[in-house]
């Protein structure tokens, strides 16, 4: 099947299973199944951005018309005529209505997890035909900065996800101030003004402080206190929960604390800063989300999450859990990896040894080979760590058909063909010959790899790839002395399957390169 034909069928197809059908999904199946498409991936993918809208133009019957001509069935026996077969299966989803959302704070790098969250919750807004919000959570002016801001838009820009203009909830505070006040009005949270290390011991013991008998004129004048005044670590805010719950998280957790520093986008306008427990429940809320998509790590959140949605009367949000992503031997979390930076153990967070996006980039890795890498462990909640090699497969099954080859020579061992003549020697750039020729000038001094040079002893036979045959008549410290031979010898068994064939870089247009190789 010609390669238009092939991105027509899968656009066709993801078109009928999801709404409309996705770019990089079916950029995906047709690079992964043509050789051909993998040739030239820019112009693979300018086709498929072409086919894609075309298909999308269509309606529901013309797809499903048009997929018969491939011999793919729309409907079964059993079926119903309203019902889709959706890789993502979200509960209470209608479609046209879903809204997901990718909520990052802006305090570091995105990294191979956050890619998983990011494109579960792009596939599944694409399976209903609805939408992805991109928010920046930043509401802890210490950690957070433009830098990152920017870094985190451009990774999401690379991995080629289409969404709206993101919002900032730093923007919204003024709501976010109201909210909290309500919730103090109704009595649903206090301000407490014990030390850290009291509070966390009543909690620990499951016992109340004081401060949760104060009025709510009381604990409204301290939260107005800590918006103007009030030292850092004097007073927090608290949700009123139950502090003999077994789940800890709904020990009065605190909902706004004081952090008296600049903020990277809003300057000293506040200093009452809200936290990830209320941030989420009420922008949810407030941004139409349907779907709160996030990692099991906050799956005893959860119920604080729908408590404070049903306090401040706000719409509840379906959360959808799916398990954290790690790599065996490789760490992933901004926590790790900032310390490796910080020890110096790491050239930065594009160090191509880490996993962020950035490093991955970086390291040659695809847009696509990530996106069918995490897409593979779907909304599992089984904790998975699988080993880097599986997504360096995939990513190889993209670039192997258009990388074009070199030869690489590690150490500084010279192979010396006494009595050769200057010439050129025309190689393939790629296995295949489909991606033409390069030139090396052969001066008769070449470096090969320091493993080839110790296995080579006086008289052994070996061929310089796509070049010539040689044989080793001397060796010094640091090099082969050697003549030219025929291509079938006998003596010197050249033809033998045992024969050594070398990767060889002329010494005179070596360039240097550094390797690095995880530790």
């Amino acid at each position: 099947m010609e390669i238009e034909g092939l991105i027509k069928k899968y656009a066709l197809k993801n078109a009928f299973d999801f709404g409309k059908a996705n770019e990089k999904a079916v950029a995906g199946r047709v690079l992964g199944e043509s050789a051909e498409a993998r040739k030239d991936i820019a112009a693979t993918m300018k086709l498929v951005a072409g086919i894609v809208k075309e298909i999308n133009a269509l309606g529901k019957k013309e797809i499903e018309k048009e997929l018969k001509k491939y011999g793919i069935e729309t409907s079964t026996p059993n079926s119903k005529p309203e019902t889709r077969n959706h890789s993502i299966v979200l509960p209470d989803a209608k479609m046209n209505e879903v809204v997901t959302r990718f909520p990052p704070e802006p305090n570091g790098h995105l990294h191979i997890g956050h890619a998983k969250a990011l494109f579960l919750n792009y596939e599944a807004a694409n399976a209903y035909s609805g939408k992805l919000l991109i928010r920046f959570d930043d509401t802890n002016p210490e950690k957070e900065s433009q830098e990152y801001v920017e870094s985190i838009a451009q990774d999401i820009k690379w991995l080629g996800i289409e969404h709206s203009a993101p919002t900032f909830t730093s923007d919204s505070i003024e709501k976010i101030y109201a909210y909290g006040e309500k919730l103090i009005r109704s009595g649903n949270a206090y301000a407490c003004t014990c030390p850290q290390e009291v509070m966390k011991e009543n909690r620990m013991k499951k016992m109340g402080c004081a401060c949760r008998e104060r009025d709510a004129a009381g604990n409204l004048a301290l939260f107005t206190e800590m918006k103007t005044t009030l030292a850092a670590g004097k007073a927090v805010i608290r949700f009123r929960g139950d502090m003999a719950s077994e789940n800890t998280v709904m020990r009065d957790p605190t909902l706004f604390r004081i952090i008296d520093v600049p903020h990277y986008r809003q300057g000293r306008k506040y200093r009452a800063w809200p936290n990830y427990d209320f941030v989420a429940p009420v922008m949810d809320a407030l941004e139409g989300v349907t779907h709160a998509m996030r990692s099991k790590e906050y799956e005893l959140r959860d119920e604080l999450y729908a408590c404070m949605q049903e306090a401040l009367g706000l719409r509840n949000v379906k959360i959808v859990g799916f398990s954290r992503l790690g790599i065996e031997g490789v760490p992933v979390s901004k926590r790790e990896i900032k310390k490796l930076i910080d020890d110096k153990k790491v050239d930065g967070w594009d160090d191509p040894r880490l996993v962020t996006i950035a490093a991955l980039k970086r390291r040659g890795i695809r847009p696509e080979a990530i996106m069918e890498f995490v897409l593979s462990f779907g909304l599992s909640k089984v904790e998975s760590t699988p080993k880097l090699e599986k997504l360096l497969a995939l990513n190889k099954k993209i670039i192997d058909p258009v990388a074009r080859r070199y030869f690489f020579a590690r150490g500084k061992k010279v192979l010396k063909v006494n009595g050769a003549k200057p010439e050129a020697v025309s190689l393939k750039a790629h296995p295949s010959g489909n991606l033409g020729m390069r030139k090396l000038e052969a001066t008769g001094e070449y470096y090969i790899d320091e493993n080839d040079f110790e296995a080579l002893k006086i008289g052994d036979a070996a061929r310089l790839k796509d070049f010539c045959a040689v044989r080793v008549v001397g060796k010094k410290k640091d090099i082969l002395e050697t003549e030219k031979v025929e291509e079938i010898d006998n003596e010197t068994q050249i033809s033998k399957p045992e024969t050594r064939i070398i990767q060889w870089v002329p010494k005179e247009s070596a360039v240097k390169c550094e390797v690095m190789v995880a530790s």
